[in-house]
């Protein structure tokens, strides 16, 4: 077998780098349904090599429940994803200052958010968690807080930029990319009504993270907003996209639950809002 030379491998690298850098709507697609295919198969095999260590019955009593089902493999996702980025050179973009920043209308969006995350903590039932469950779950959060922005408001929102997109094209696509990623659910046994409505909230929750990035400048406070959502919701709810034995307080959760709908209203507010394109189209050499 023939070793590939310095110059052929330096080909293929910048081939790979030039087929990203050139952007596009369906780049954008095409990654994220990657990363979607990737993280179904890391799920299932989680879950099958951990099987010992996992209780789904007393979901909320096993820490290791939580850790090998639910928080291994999407921070497998977000290391892959970070991999993913570091190979074409884009942590700069991403990571770095958003430019230029959203207006200041965009600050209802992380208010939006916040508001019920403190409903949440207030409303909690504290007492029928152990702390060992409680930290586990905020590892979860952190988790999928890394992962999810990282493909849909990094990868995902580089590319279209990079594709020469408006920022309202952006806005709209980043927000559907990861709505796109909630309708995997199906495929955990959830009725196609229960996927349906997590889909359209994601799309609302999507945007609220994608203007809280914009008016912040920084991704980074997109992750911790979206964090501490999953966490707390699950904390308060005392289930998985439903409420269980150790739900909390019934009124709180009410009020809480009031802002799904107001997501998905001001996103669609916001579509009529948003500005501008982030830089001009970047192609590769």
């Amino acid at each position: 077998m023939s070793v590939p030379t310095h110059d052929e491998t330096t080909t293929a690298e910048s081939g790979w780098r030039r087929f990203w850098n050139r952007g596009g709507w369906w780049r954008a697609l095409l990654a994220t349904a990657v990363y979607l295919a990737i993280f179904i198969g890391v799920s299932y095999a989680a879950t099958s090599v951990f099987a010992p260590f996992i209780d789904m019955k007393n979901f909320f009593e096993s820490p290791s429940t939580i850790f090998f089902s639910l928080a291994l493999p999407i921070l497998i996702m977000g290391v892959l994803t970070l991999l993913f980025v570091l190979s074409l050179g884009w942590q700069k973009e991403i990571f770095g200052r958003q430019s230029p920043r959203g207006g200041w209308w965009m600050w209802i969006a992380v208010a939006l958010v916040i508001i019920p995350i403190a409903l949440r903590a207030v409303a909690t039932n504290w007492s029928g968690y152990t702390v060992h469950v409680v930290l586990t779950l905020l590892f979860l959060g952190l988790s999928i807080g890394f992962a999810e922005e990282l493909i849909t408001r990094g990868v995902a929102v580089n590319i279209l930029r990079r594709g020469g997109h408006s920022e309202r094209v952006v806005f709209v696509l980043s927000s559907a990319l990861f709505a796109l990623i909630h309708s995997a659910n199906i495929i955990g046994g959830q009725s196609p009504l229960v996927v349906v409505t997590t889909v359209v909230y994601a799309f609302g929750f999507g945007a609220m993270m994608w203007l809280s990035m914009k008016v912040t400048g920084s991704i980074i406070w997109a992750m911790l907003l979206h964090a501490a959502t999953d966490p707390t919701t699950i904390l308060a709810t005392g289930g998985i996209d439903a409420h269980g034995n150790t739900a909390g307080d019934p009124t709180l959760l009410a009020i809480g639950g009031l802002f799904n709908i107001a997501y998905i209203a001001f996103a669609l507010l916001a579509i009529l809002l948003v500005k501008g394109r982030a830089r001009e189209k970047r192609v590769a050499s």
